[in-house]
């Protein structure tokens, strides 16, 4: 997954995230540029899941 596939229908993909893991805000899923390694650092610290795990989670939305 690159940046382009999260910029591009990012707020589908949070959305359906957040009926996913109900333990996210919007703060956590917030995306702009250059700030994409520490929107993934807090979800997965609030996840509990690895990068990968992350990226597999978002590409299957």
């Amino acid at each position: 997954m690159n940046t382009t596939t999260l910029e591009g229908n990012w707020n589908e993909q949070k959305g359906k995230l957040k009926q996913q893991f109900a333990q996210l805000t919007d703060d956590d899923l917030l995306f702009a540029e250059g700030t994409k390694d520490e929107m993934l650092g807090k979800l997965q610290i609030k996840l509990g899941k690895s990068k990968e795990e992350l990226f597999k989670i978002i590409s299957e939305l």
